[in-house]
């Protein structure tokens, strides 16, 4: 008999096993990963592209011509498509970033063969209609004026433009009047031109060999375009401190942080351990000592934002506006800590502990597997990398924290914005 009086034994896994994603290339070039999952009869099927950098087009057409893509196409309108979609049990999502974008099906094993024609009419069939980009771009201005004033997220754009600069697409803000300048044209050229370009498909679902050709059929004759993106390299600097007052705030938003290292970096997992137990979980130092010790905020974080070739390190925190200097003070304060004191094996273990269910956690579904499969190809790399990490968590020591923390957090080279 169980004795449910017991709790079972804590035990830390030690390894972790990843499907290899089955792959095919597509007759336009387009390659395809394809998890299975058996187990359920959901299927997410995703073709995402990269984002070109070195084309001309005004910044808010790719925003519009996704956004556009479902209300019409040459066979039916936004109602139709509507209905269409929501009698087969169906959704259609897109994706907008930095580096990719993309369209994204969600449906079922037993209506994919009849959905799957109408996705694909979606990629090259889209008819923008006048009456509603006109709705959308008034939405989307009000948007960006409502956004303006709020400090957080006037932070953040500060942050991405002082961080990457003003002409770097990362760098750029967002202004009212990039919304007035786009017209239907520009929508139907970078629709035809530079949406599908180093595209690839990424699928799971419960589907059998004549589904997977029923894909490279319906998609394998899109026109893609390939190039090489050249990479990034970003460099810290030094920059004065961007301070933007507002009378009326009773907060402030702090943003600080740097460029780091690309994921295949052989301190990365170094650096991740280091930024979790600085701010990256609510038992973190920066939760402890702002919040909790001096109640200056409800919250601060940090976190490592993903890129491809260079991810970045930001602090984030909306702040009590008479603290904002001495909250500032107190997280370089625990940055130097982390650099001359090593950290305990207790707090060491905490974390870890943490760690590993946070990385475990992030594969309970095929969904995720898939999503999680994505963003590290898309750097270059693949599961084994989740594989090492776990092997690095359990074996992670003191000095490790120190070492990082003292080579990539320097003081005189971060960006520091302070909005409110």
């Amino acid at each position: 008999m169980l004795d449910r009086s017991k709790a079972p034994d804590f035990k830390i896994p030690t390894s972790i096993e990843f499907p290899t994603p089955i792959q095919r290339t597509l007759p336009n070039g387009v390659h395809l990963y394809f998890i299975p999952t058996t187990e359920i009869d959901a299927v997410k099927l995703e073709i995402s592209s990269s984002i070109n950098e070195s084309t001309n087009n005004k910044l808010l057409a790719p925003y519009f011509a996704l956004e556009m893509v479902t209300e019409g196409i040459n066979s039916k309108d936004a109602a139709e498509l509507d209905d269409f979609f929501d009698t087969y049990a169906s959704e259609v999502e897109t994706e907008s970033g930095f580096e990719n974008h993309g369209l994204s099906l969600l449906t079922t094993k037993k209506h994919f063969s009849t959905v799957l024609p109408v996705f694909r009419e979606l990629l090259t069939e889209a008819t923008f209609p006048e009456k509603e980009l006109a709705k959308r771009k008034k939405q989307k201005a009000l948007s960006i004026h409502i956004n303006r004033d709020k400090n957080s997220h006037r932070a953040s754009q500060l942050f991405r433009k002082t961080l990457f600069g003003q002409n770097h697409p990362f760098g750029k803000i967002t202004e009212e009047n990039d919304v007035y300048v786009i017209d239907r044209e520009d929508l139907v050229d970078f629709y035809q031109k530079d949406l599908w370009t180093n595209s690839e498909i990424f699928l799971t679902g419960n589907l059998d060999d004549s589904q997977l050709e029923d894909i490279i059929k319906e998609i394998g004759n899109i026109p893609v375009s390939f190039f090489d993106n050249p990479v990034s390299g970003f460099q810290n600097q030094i920059h004065p401190r961007v301070i933007e007052s507002k009378a009326k705030s009773v907060q402030s938003s702090i943003r600080i942080g740097c460029h780091l290292i690309p994921k295949n970096h052989p301190d990365y997992f170094k650096l991740n351990l280091m930024n979790t137990i600085l701010g990256g979980y609510f038992g973190s130092r920066l939760i402890k000592n702002i919040r909790e010790d001096k109640g200056h905020t409800y919250g601060i974080y940090s976190s490592i934002g993903g890129l491809k070739n260079s991810d970045y390190w930001v602090v984030m925190a909306d702040v009590i506006k008479e603290h904002d200097e001495a909250v500032i003070e107190e997280v370089y304060k625990e940055i130097d800590k982390l650099k001359y004191e090593p950290i305990s094996l207790q707090e060491l273990e905490v974390v870890r502990n943490y760690l590993v269910g946070k990385l475990l956690s992030q594969f309970s579904s095929g969904f995720e597997l898939i999503g999680r499969y994505k963003s590290i190809h898309q750097a270059g790399l693949d599961f084994g990398f989740y594989k090492q990490h776990l092997n690095y968590i359990l074996t992670a020591k003191p000095r490790d924290i120190m070492e990082v923390a003292q080579k990539y957090l320097e003081r005189e080279k971060m960006v520091e914005i302070i909005v409110g």
